[in-house]
């Protein structure tokens, strides 16, 4: 496998290249600019106008604080072309193609997620607290809460990979699998030799892969080999050079399903660092949730809108209804987000479950780059009682957002929130567990990445098996962690605090 040609360039050669290319054609821009204002001082005029304007129009829009001031200071730093970067990137601004084309496929999928007035009635009677999380995600995320389905939450890798082989060996008719990082390797090994044998048993087969995750992961003939085998497959968002702001919009999610009665999502992508056969960052901790029943046909229609995003062609998604019904207690909601939706509901549900928590909060995250609405609901919740517990990694994947990580340690530690670092490793999980009662697993991590650029998925469960087992998993990684105390931390070096500070200036694009 070593000595096999990557997919395409090697990524750093490849990255270095396209960034080559972007930055060359800003640096035109930038020099038609300056060559535009020597001309005359009417034109320099313009651009400080068009400045002026951006940081009006900026001040006024609706949408995140932090990210408006950080497109502040970058208009007031470059005053001459500064408004133009804000007018052509700033916003998050997306093609009105794309974008109505995903409303397009968005409506055409409604019809498959009516939400079953029973189920509702019966959350409702159970909890109304917990009701109107649910309601909040099928208004903003338009999936709806269902029962009748088995849960079961699993970590690190090495356990979530059987659970996933058992459930790709369960199809009968069809496999979907949707993944930001598929890599080549032992773990993909035992996932394509499942895949291969079901693709010649007739059932059909779906892969997305992010190009961005995935290109310096596989090798050259990956593809053409997989779609000899009767495997669809879609890159999501090739990597090209270009300055179109979509190109910073990545599929973030993790999704298998099987027969649209089996599922999972979680952090886990395909990759042997995943399962601790290749030591990246130390031991590796991830989570996973499966879902038998009803539920699963929400990650169906998940993948199917997605697929028609990718491929640009159409899918009857009625062919693919599930042919099997479970009996199970309690509520499961699938959920994704993403850049071409008017909401934020993978921040907004953990907002919510902040916010109404009686007893605890317990947060894992790989990723700690918060607003100031997060702070201030985390900071509120510790103030009123609650016992409000975060976990990172000890060591990290990218110092500079770990640095980040590290700025926002201070006021939370401050207010009595407790934070651990997982010291055996890299902590990749995403987990949110409140009271006993709800709980999330996903792609979601805490930062601006995954609330506004990427496209993400997760699970909310009410009084399901998953919520304890997520309580549990959770009680673990507090075990295997080391405590960070107020008392120590404000004596950490003043070089690490100004290089805390300074980077935090630049959190909103992380």
């Amino acid at each position: 496998m070593q000595n096999k040609k990557r997919r395409g360039f090697h990524f750093p050669v490849r990255i270095t290249v396209i960034g080559a290319l972007i930055a060359l054609q800003i640096a035109l821009l930038i020099l038609l600019i300056i060559a535009l204002s020597e001309q005359t001082v009417v034109v320099y005029f313009v651009f400080e106008a068009i400045s002026i304007m951006m940081v009006i129009h900026n001040v006024n829009k609706p949408g995140n604080p932090s990210y408006k001031i950080t497109w502040i200071i970058v208009i007031l730093l470059f005053p001459l072309f500064g408004g133009l970067f804000y007018l052509f990137w700033g916003d998050n601004r997306i093609s009105p193609g794309k974008r109505k084309r995903w409303s397009r496929i968005e409506a055409g999928s409604a019809r498959y997620l009516s939400q079953d007035a029973e189920v509702e009635q019966a959350l409702w009677l159970s909890s109304p607290f917990y009701a109107r999380q649910s309601r909040y995600l099928k208004i903003e995320s338009g999936y709806p809460v269902y029962s009748n389905t088995l849960t079961d939450c699993l970590s690190p890798g090495e356990k979530i990979l059987p659970k996933l082989l058992e459930l790709l060996e369960s199809a009968q008719r069809y496999i979907f699998i949707e993944f930001f990082i598929l890599a080549q390797g032992h773990m993909w090994d035992q996932i394509h030799a499942v895949l291969r044998r079901k693709a010649a048993a007739g059932v059909e087969i779906r892969m997305i892969f992010d190009d961005i995750g995935s290109c310096d992961r596989q090798y050259k003939g990956f593809m053409q080999g997989l779609r000899s085998e009767g495997i669809k497959i879609a890159v999501f968002n090739p990597f090209r050079p270009s300055v179109d702001v979509f190109l910073n919009n990545r599929n973030h999610r993790k999704i298998v399903v099987a027969d649209g009665i089996a599922a999972m999502t979680g952090g886990i992508n395909v990759g042997d660092e995943y399962i601790n056969e290749l030591n990246v960052h130390g031991y590796w901790m991830d989570s996973a949730v499966f879902l038998r029943g009803d539920a699963a046909w929400s990650f169906t229609v998940m993948f199917l809108e997605m697929w028609q995003f990718v491929t640009k062609r159409s899918t009857d998604i009625s062919g693919f209804y599930p042919l099997k019904r479970y009996s199970a207690p309690g509520f499961v909601q699938p959920y994704c987000d993403g850049p071409l939706s008017e909401s934020c509901a993978a921040r907004g549900i953990y907002m919510q479950i902040i916010a109404a928590a009686c007893r605890y909060v317990y947060i894992v995250s790989p990723y700690l780059i918060l607003d100031s609405e997060m702070i201030g609901a985390l900071v509120q919740a510790a103030r009123s009682g609650i016992d409000v517990r975060i976990v990172t990694p000890k060591n990290p994947d990218k110092w500079y957002v770990h640095t980040v990580t590290h700025y926002n340690y201070t006021q939370l530690l401050k207010s009595g929130i407790r934070i651990f670092e997982y010291t055996p490793g890299f902590v990749h999980s995403k987990l949110f567990i409140a009271d006993d009662s709800v709980a999330t697993v996903g792609s979601v991590n805490m930062d601006y990445r995954s609330y506004y650029f990427h496209f993400e998925c997760g699970c909310w469960m009410y009084n399901t098996q998953a919520v304890l087992q997520v309580r549990e998993d959770v009680r673990g990684i507090f075990a295997a962690s080391e405590e960070i105390l107020y008392e120590k931390w404000k004596k950490r070096p003043v070089g690490r605090k100004i290089m805390q500070s300074l980077l935090h200036l630049a959190a909103p694009f992380m």
